[in-house]
């Protein structure tokens, strides 16, 4: 089945109007995801629904307790957004290893989010700041966490005519600061065999009091450990508890074998990931105060 429509709503009811009325509509952010599902005939939408002109979906807004990021803004604004840059480094970084600069010009953050990929390099960073999306609908507005938006790869929570329009992100605190590194195979434009974030807030003294680590790829969903996490609160993020908390996180792993990695080596190179994060984490601590 070809495409039957493209639509431009231009506000929020309209879209959710047509997203569930229209037979095979699928909501459009930049399109880098869906246009070659559709191609490859992976996808088949009857209609596009275009969200980009309906305010608030593109956009970064700074407020006094979280960041407002609209869905459909591209990840190459993300990843060079200077507010973004000193408060959420970790988040930048992400945002700067989807595809090629020419892919995150059209590339939408809530489309990285949603089209529930494992290997999403968006997502880990997202899951680690505590991230929270809003959700329009046919019973209004609901907000969920980013770690419970996707249910496995390809599935979502979204029900019909539901889109995420925005995503909050809490301002880090003081002596706040978080990573995110990936490993592929190649030197670019490559899919994360593993993605690692963590973030971390320390006391005066430089000893840890909240943690969050999350891992992409080496689950159906991200991975997320309160376990992990609570092995680092209250160190002082010496080698004995990132140690800990590492082990931990490659216990709760339950990584695929495919070509571009076995199991076994996608839970090593999710350890070394994750030491990594935490120290490059804990180092920005360090510049800071």
């Amino acid at each position: 089945m070809g495409v039957q429509a493209y639509r431009a709503p231009r506000s929020i009811p309209e879209a959710v109007s047509l997203l569930s009325s229209e037979a095979g509509a699928f909501a459009l952010g930049g399109g880098t995801d869906l246009l070659v599902q559709q191609r490859s005939g992976a996808r088949q939408p009857g209609s596009f629904i275009d969200l980009k002109r309906i305010p608030g979906m593109l956009g970064i807004e700074q407020l006094p307790s979280l960041w407002r990021i609209g869905a459909a803004t591209a990840c190459g604004e993300v990843a060079s957004h200077p507010g973004l840059r000193s408060e959420l480094p970790g988040l930048v970084e992400a945002a700067g290893l989807i595809g090629s600069k020419q892919v995150q010009g059209r590339a939408s953050l809530g489309g990285n989010l949603c089209n529930a990929s494992p290997a999403a390099d968006s997502v880990p960073a997202l899951v680690a700041n505590r991230a929270v999306l809003v959700v329009a609908g046919p019973e209004g507005e609901r907000r969920i966490a980013a770690e419970c938006l996707t249910l496995g790869p390809g599935r979502t929570v979204l029900g019909r005519g539901e889109f995420v329009c925005a995503i909050e992100i809490p301002r880090p605190a003081a002596r706040q600061s978080d990573a995110y590194l990936r490993f592929i195979p190649r030197t670019e434009m490559d899919i994360a065999v593993v993605g690692a974030a963590a973030s971390l807030r320390v006391d005066e003294g430089g000893r840890c009091i909240a943690a969050r680590i999350a891992l992409g790829a080496v689950a159906p969903t991200v991975l997320t450990s309160p376990e992990a996490d609570a092995a680092l609160t209250g160190s002082m993020l010496e080698p004995e508890a990132i140690a800990a908390c590492v082990a931990i996180a490659q216990a709760a792993c339950s990584p695929i074998s495919d070509r571009r990695g076995t199991a076994e080596f996608r839970r090593h190179v999710a350890g070394v990931l994750l030491r990594r994060v935490i120290l490059a984490a804990s180092q920005r601590l360090a510049k800071e105060g």
